[in-house]
């Protein structure tokens, strides 16, 4: 058995890998590491990254987290990656700084490492990221929620459910970007004042899922039940806030906005479940990963976009069915035809 083999089938048994069928020897070999399998996030990125090492000829394999923030799981996957010689990494870091010291390792023993979704911190621990401009994401949202709400702004009882402790570049930029486009200063949100739009009331995390954006909606409620918009870091956070308020009768009087646009968070949109979201295109982050991999296995070239850096923006698009003068929007129709691609 080859230390190939040996290598992704032991990481397979740890992490509930997938892997692909080793090819030949000389063929290249890639790895996509996300932070976890079950997010339809990441199932779309992993599908992004299968269809294009299938076109390149590369034989990739796949690793993910148990839930997000399993740091842990993530470095045992980068070790394996190394172990198996791939020539590139896909990643999206759990945790931007726990992180880094694998990624040198693995760059060390010259592998293309490139961030998705999620910057390092640094960012040029990776070779290069992919990724959304997370912080323009959350003012899209943020400007449309306050121009939506018009006079009522200024008085807004607002919550925000963020994804967890570390505070990776993800959340905080999103969140960051929220408040900026709402209004709020950012350096004192829970402020109100004439150069305030809203107040920040709580803020809890939800691990990016539907369990925790419920658990996290409840606890805010018993601090303020008189909460009226919710900011989410992801779609599924913002399907459980929204059955929290459900159970207290508080749906239609509570605003909701998201980041992802993923086909099921459209529907959301469609629903009336979520107002607005911020669409990202993880499956476009895959490929052109994919793409960045075969171009240094052919001739050692790295990635860098018209500017010579290293920071690749894959695009962002507000979604919603109440579009608001003065921001750029498509309709929960228009974006059914594009989630995740």
């Amino acid at each position: 058995m080859t230390r190939t083999i040996r290598a992704a089938l032991t990481c397979a048994a740890a992490l509930g890998a997938f892997s692909a069928t080793p090819a030949a020897a000389d063929a290249i070999g890639a790895c996509l590491i996300t932070k976890t399998d079950t997010n339809p996030f990441f199932v779309k990125m992993r599908e992004g990254a299968t269809a294009a090492a299938a076109e390149k000829g590369i034989t990739l394999q796949t690793y993910a987290g148990r839930i997000d923030g399993d740091v842990e799981n993530q470095i045992a996957a980068v070790e394996s990656c190394i172990a198996a010689g791939v020539s590139g990494i896909l990643i999206t870091p759990s945790d931007s700084r726990a992180l880094a010291p694998a990624v040198t390792q693995a760059r060390a023993a010259g592998i293309l490492v490139i961030a998705l979704d999620t910057p390092f911190e640094p960012a040029d621990t990776a070779s290069a990221t992919f990724a959304t401009d997370n912080f323009r994401a959350g003012v899209l949202i943020g400007e449309w929620a306050a121009a939506t709400l018009g006079d009522a702004a200024a008085s807004a009882r607002i919550a925000t459910l963020d994804l967890n402790a570390s505070q990776i570049s993800v959340d905080y930029l999103r969140n960051q970007g929220f408040m900026t486009g709402f209004g709020i200063d950012v350096k004192d949100p829970t402020r109100i004042g004439d150069e305030d739009d809203g107040r920040i009331v709580g803020s809890d995390v939800t691990n990016g899922n539907e369990e925790g954006g419920r658990t996290a909606m409840e606890n805010l409620l018993q601090v303020d039940p008189a909460i009226n918009v919710v900011y989410t870091i992801n779609e599924p956070a913002a399907a459980g806030a929204y059955e929290a308020l459900r159970a207290m009768g508080r749906q239609n009087e509570v605003l909701i906005v998201s980041v992802d646009g993923g086909c099921p968070g459209v529907r959301n949109v469609a629903e009336g479940v979520i107002g607005a979201t911020s669409m990202q295109f993880p499956l476009r982050m895959a490929s052109m990963g994919i793409e960045a991999i075969a171009a240094f296995a052919a001739d050692g070239t790295e990635p860098a976009n018209a500017e010579g850096l290293d920071f690749f923006n894959t695009g962002v698009t507000l979604v919603t069915d109440k579009p608001v003068d003065g921001i750029p929007s498509i309709t929960s129709d228009e974006a059914l035809g594009l989630c995740w691609g």
